[in-house]
């Protein structure tokens, strides 16, 4: 088994449920249940401004098989696909942070070490965050 954990985030609408449905979409396209999920973090927006406070939370998945970077590009496409599923408007290229409904990002997957243009694990900016810090400490043995 390798493990996957993956940083959720939501700013707009019932937050709580923009994570629970997150997590649920991802067990369906993982075809595996949560090993672990963090308790939720409200936070404020970083790295711009905003009236809405953000759920933050974090969670494994215990993945079969390895951990590749096409692995690691096929999950990206499947957390790309599930914010587009609830909603989430993509930033363009040079757009700045802004509000949305769900943010899904891929922390550490197994041992991985891995650097392209649209991804880069483990996560770059994760240890300068303390809303993936907190709940990822939960979680992370």
């Amino acid at each position: 088994m390798v493990p996957l954990y993956l940083s959720l985030g939501s700013n707009l609408g019932d937050k709580t449920a923009n994570i629970r449905t997150a997590v649920s979409l991802l067990q369906a396209r993982l075809g595996t249940p949560p090993a672990a999920l963090s308790s939720l973090m409200e936070t404020e927006p970083w790295g711009y401004e905003s009236p809405n406070s953000f759920l933050n939370a974090c969670v494994r998945f215990d993945l079969e098989g390895e951990a590749t970077p096409a692995r690691a590009r096929g999950l990206l496409r499947s957390c790309k696909a599930i914010e587009k599923k609830m909603g989430r408007v993509q930033r363009a290229p040079g757009e700045g942070y802004k509000d949305r409904i769900i943010d899904i990002d891929i922390l550490l997957f197994g041992d991985l070490k891995m650097q392209t243009p649209s991804l880069t694990i483990p996560h770059p900016l994760m240890d300068s965050r303390d809303f993936v810090q907190k709940p990822l400490s939960e979680i992370l043995p």
